[in-house]
């Protein structure tokens, strides 16, 4: 299923050894620091952290960067937005938070095979057979809007070289018609292969 909804890399780096339970942890723990970090300074230095995770991980640049281009344009308008109606100091640690989050969560995606994160998902879903929920379908669902996010920029990217090629760069609808009609074909092959492994309900 990872040729179909995911963004893994394969390699043998420490960051694709550690468990995925581990790294799903880490993900949380790590997005609880950026919210309580208040500095340009301090989210500078994890900034760096983060780059440094990347290159330990030696998924390589074009993958780092696609993890983080979907959010390129909406970063620059949130730091346009909080620079307008906060302050400047406060629209960089916000967009730094976000972008880093992305980053973060592009990293474990990168680095962890879907049926790792699914088997992790699972387990951590168990109580909720107690409230007539399957686990597996809850972790199944997660994954895929997880894999989904690397996908849909993919698309998105497409779409967009499509647009330029045509010369209708500035048309929404030249873009919006065609990444709609893309995410509703992938969503069909996606069905259809989740249908022949026996979970067409």
């Amino acid at each position: 299923m990872n040729g179909l909804t995911g963004a893994y890399v394969p390699g043998g780096s420490p960051l694709h050894r550690l468990p995925a339970g581990a790294k799903l942890a880490g993900l949380a723990a790590a997005c609880t620091v950026l919210v309580l970090l208040r500095s340009p300074l301090a989210l500078a230095g994890a900034a760096a952290v983060v780059t440094g995770l990347y290159a330990l991980s030696r998924v390589g640049v074009a993958a780092a960067w696609a993890q983080v281009r979907p959010v390129r344009w909406f970063a620059v308008v949130l730091f346009a937005m909080q620079w307008i109606f906060v302050d400047l100091e406060g629209a960089a640690v916000t967009t730094l938070r976000v972008v880093l989050a992305v980053a973060l969560a592009g990293l474990v995606t990168l680095t962890t095979r879907t049926s790792a994160m699914m088997s992790t998902l699972e387990r951590c879903m168990a109580p909720a057979r107690f409230a007539g929920l399957d686990p597996f379908r809850l972790s199944l669902l997660l994954s895929l809007t997880i894999r989904s996010v690397p996908v849909m920029a993919a698309l998105a990217t497409r779409v967009r070289e499509a647009q330029r090629a045509r010369g209708v760069e500035r048309s929404l609808r030249a873009f919006a018609v065609p990444l709609v009609v893309s995410a509703l074909r992938h969503a069909d092959a996606l069905g259809e292969a989740l249908s022949a492994r026996g979970l067409d309900d």
